[in-house]
């Protein structure tokens, strides 16, 4: 059965392995988006997964798919496509417009999981410094980007999106890049794609994902800016 949340209880959650195997990771149900419920969430390998008009869903799959920052494959096209000078990358420039874009429903879907109530919850999170975009622009507009939470040195990627050939792998090889440079252990990238996979992903079994979250969340995040144009300033 599943666990309805508590409301006033912002920080309890069911452990992750009385989550459901089909659908594979379905966990609990209730609860709100408050930003101390949803650090607690992700700092126990749980994210918040559900359609308009439905209540809040909570998921913790297994295997998890994952990414190692310093392991991310660029293919040659890929690499070619970086080193051109048509187009630059920043981070939490425009957080807002880039979940905004993750929302809007791609060609082959009906809606989108990003319901308004997700996105403010998110929008709150990124105001409190712990969620962050990543963007990428061409001739001052954006063409792609990603989202997702940073708690310690472990980041949950969210949602991308892509207006031009390859910006949201750009996006990601970025991240990445800066992550590595950080000390961040690991990329959560939820569920397994044949995209990711491409990037270099790979799925471990849930239990080692919690248990690299135990060493990873603990440890002392970025404090700094993300926007190298604030930092300079």
């Amino acid at each position: 059965m599943l666990t309805l949340l508590d409301p006033q209880d912002r920080n309890h959650f069911p452990d992750v392995s009385q989550a459901m195997r089909e659908p594979n990771g379905l966990l609990a149900v209730g609860g709100d988006l408050s930003t101390t419920r949803l650090r607690q969430a992700y700092r126990h390998g749980i994210f918040p997964w559900y359609s308009q008009g439905d209540p809040i869903l909570w998921w913790s799959p297994d295997p998890r798919s994952i990414l190692v920052p310093e392991r991310v494959h660029v293919s040659r096209s890929l690499a070619k496509r970086l080193r051109r000078a048509d187009h630059r990358v920043t981070f939490d420039r425009d957080f807002a417009a880039v979940i905004r874009a993750c929302a809007t429903p791609r060609d082959d879907e009906a809606g989108t999981w990003l319901v308004p109530e997700m996105i403010r919850a998110y929008d709150r999170l990124h105001a409190q410094g712990l969620a962050h975009s990543v963007e990428v622009w061409r001739d001052d507009h954006l063409i792609g980007g990603l989202y997702g939470v940073a708690v310690g040195k472990a980041f949950f990627g969210e949602s991308m999106f892509s207006r031009a050939s390859d910006a949201s792998k750009i996006a990601l090889v970025h991240l990445c890049r800066r992550l590595a440079d950080w000390g961040f252990g690991l990329i959560d990238c939820q569920m397994h794609t044949p995209h990711l996979q491409r990037m270099g992903a790979i799925e471990i079994p849930r239990r080692s994902f919690t248990d690299r979250l135990d060493q990873l969340c603990t440890l002392p995040g970025h404090d700094h800016s993300w926007d190298d144009e604030a930092r300079a300033r």
